[in-house]
């Protein structure tokens, strides 16, 4: 579903990922973990195409994503075909960023009414699935000031998935949360992450929930892929060093 193909990024003279190869399976959940500055969020915006890879080809259910095709050839994507991209592509943030002025309900079916082009009636059937599925039912009519931020963020989890992505990139979205509000957002992730057939990319620091849910994990470090391979083997037997020394620090 997902192949980065020698993909470098550069911000200025810093190397961020370098010559970066790996691929994510259809339904497959991938957990990124490494140190701050690894280049895993990096990994998650270039998806999202709020960045442009320096070098190399990022691919998406086969088709390119920081690229068009011109007869046989690779070209650089434009804003329409970034636009079409993203449609199969959903991201949960770090921070909510939901619609101040909107409602609950509003929020969730905005995109889809808007970007899809689904009737209202389709639109606010499916958002009130989603909702009742994050435990929200009975919040549809709240505005995200009035919401717990935990609560926002399972808003966001639900706006996310109103797009019917076949990815989905979750990046941190529990660190911007009191403690006592972490738990009720991983176990909409774990129920999500068991029963839907969908592609999942992860960037968390909650490795007790990155064994729980991942297919396989990939230790980073300095824009590389350290180690990968399933949960058991990366937290109960690390083989590389730089990866037993950053679960040390973290566990």
């Amino acid at each position: 579903m997902i192949r980065f193909d020698h993909v470098v990024k550069r911000f200025g003279d810093h190397v961020v990922l370098d010559e970066l190869d790996f691929t994510v399976d259809r339904g497959e959940k991938v957990t990124l973990i490494g140190p701050s500055g690894s280049g895993k969020t990096t990994i998650l915006r270039l998806l999202m195409t709020l960045e442009t890879v320096s070098d190399g080809v990022i691919w998406v259910d086969g088709e390119p994503l920081s690229h068009r095709r011109r007869g046989d050839r690779l070209i650089r994507a434009n804003e329409k075909h970034l636009r079409q991209a993203r449609k199969s592509i959903g991201m949960v943030f770090q921070q909510f960023n939901l619609f101040p002025n909107m409602d609950v309900l509003t929020n969730v079916t905005e995109a889809p009414i808007h970007v899809l082009g689904q009737s209202r009636d389709e639109a606010v059937q499916r958002a009130r699935e989603l909702l009742d599925m994050v435990g929200l039912a009975d919040r549809e009519t709240a505005h995200p000031s009035q919401l717990s931020g935990g609560q926002q963020q399972r808003v966001a989890i639900a706006r996310a998935l109103a797009m019917s992505p076949r990815v989905m990139l979750l990046d941190e979205v529990t660190s911007a949360l009191d403690p006592e509000l972490v738990d009720g957002v991983l176990a909409v992730l774990r129920e999500i992450a068991s029963s839907a057939d969908i592609t999942m990319l992860i960037v968390t620091h909650e490795m007790r929930f990155a064994r729980e849910v991942s297919d396989r994990v990939m230790m980073f470090d300095a824009g590389r892929v350290a180690e990968e391979g399933p949960p058991e083997q990366i937290f109960g037997d690390p083989r590389n060093e730089r990866t037993k020394e950053f679960l040390k620090a973290v566990l």
